[in-house]
Order: C-alpha cells, then structure tokens, then sequence
C-alpha cells in the first residue's frame, strides 16, 4: 500500500444532494425549506454570528482600543534627577527645575539611581525602589492625595448634608 492508491472506503463519501430539481428529486419545488417564512428566503441567515435579527456579537464590541476615561497619566521622575534639588521637591519646584512639564495628572518618582542628599519629595507616587533610595539618603516621602472625583465630592456632601 502506497499513498497513491488510497481510495475512501465504500460508501464514506457521498454526492453533494442537489435541491430544486424536481419533484422526482425528493427535494424539489421548496428545495427541503418548508413553506414560506424567513428560513424558506433567499439571503438570509447565510453568515456566520448571526442572531435572529439581534444586533450581533462581532457588530456590538467595539472594534478598536479603549481610552479609560478615569486614568490618570503621572509625569515620570527619576531618583538621580532629584540629585541637584534640595529642601523640599513638589511638583511646582520640578516644574521650576524643567523636569517635569505639568501637564499631565501628576509626577511619580522612579527608582533608577542613588540620591546623595537629603531632600523631602511631596509628589502624588513613589515606587518601592525610589522610597528605599530616598529614606537612605536620609530624606523623606510625603504623598500628595489625588484630587477628590465628582462622585467623592457628591458623596461628601450627601455624607455631610445627613449630618445636619
């Protein structure tokens, strides 16, 4: 036995039924679709994903990338920029410094770098690496809170209206 005489065992495959020839045929005149309705018409129901006439799967999902309306974008800092700084470091001295450009939400300090002085960083995050960096150099890490949402602020006041 060869591969170029292999042949289908008798009666594993059949001819392709052709439908609508006749009423001989077996499937003659509706062509084995029933009478009338939206499965006996031509051109529907002919695809893949399709739901009943519901708005499908594939056309309800968006079909590029996705923007977080909530995320907040943090100017990015690292340990050997503070370097020439000292006193305390808050966004406005770094902005003064040309380090950061303030137009984002924030500034986060990352740990790339020893710091040689002590300086005091108020800045909205800090990394594991860039605290421990700080602390050795003998300074300090003050967290700066987020601004409040319009939910937090709504909740504050319905919290403070309660109170009354």
């Amino acid at each position: 036995m060869s591969l170029s005489n292999l042949k289908a065992p008798k009666g594993a495959s059949r001819r392709k039924t052709r439908v609508g020839r006749g009423q001989a045929s077996g499937l003659g005149k509706t062509a084995g679709r029933g009478g009338k309705g939206q499965k006996a018409r031509s051109g529907n129901m002919h695809f893949e994903g399709f739901e009943g006439g519901q708005m499908p799967l594939q056309r309800r999902l968006p079909k590029f990338g996705f923007n977080n309306i909530h995320r907040r974008e943090l100017e990015e800092v690292q340990v050997t920029d503070l370097e020439g700084l000292s006193g305390t470091v808050d966004p406005a001295a770094l902005q003064a410094a040309g380090l950061v450009r303030g137009k984002r939400d924030g500034v986060v300090v990352l740990g790339k770098g020893e710091l040689k002085a002590a300086v005091t960083v108020k800045v909205h995050r800090v990394t594991a690496g860039a605290r421990a960096a700080i602390e050795k150099a003998g300074g300090k890490v003050e967290l700066i809170p987020p601004p409040a949402t319009m939910y937090e602020k709504a909740k504050a006041a319905r919290r403070a209206a309660a109170a009354k």
